[in-house]
């Protein structure tokens, strides 16, 4: 198990338990985490598991592919450091990351 800190965009922070294997989305749907929504349960097809990660954690994720890049474009204030949540596996090198949560998904 590793630990990652969801941040929402008032700085509450959540700090959760997550299992390798499962995505920051899922991740935070299983926590109630507020800001992250998965509508279309985790197929990079909807946008509303939107996060920010910074640089550091950026190393840590695989690299953006076209299918995340296009759903993005129809996401709320994509960043730089845009991702899909549902895009990215844990792995035990995330253990202690952070990700922001962005004002809203829509």
């Amino acid at each position: 198990m590793v630990e990652i800190c969801y941040v929402e965009q008032d700085g509450t922070r959540h700090k959760v338990k997550a299992k390798t294997g499962l995505s920051l989305m899922d991740v935070a749907i299983m926590h109630h985490i507020p800001g992250v929504e998965g509508d279309c349960g985790g197929f990079g097809a909807c946008g509303t598991c939107h996060v920010y990660l910074d640089e550091a954690a950026q190393s840590l994720v695989p690299p953006l592919h076209e299918l995340e890049s296009s759903t993005l474009t129809f996401a709320h204030d994509v960043r730089p450091e845009s991702r899909l949540a549902c895009q990215i596996p844990i792995t035990d090198e995330m253990d202690g990351m952070t990700v922001q949560m962005p004002e809203r998904q829509y």
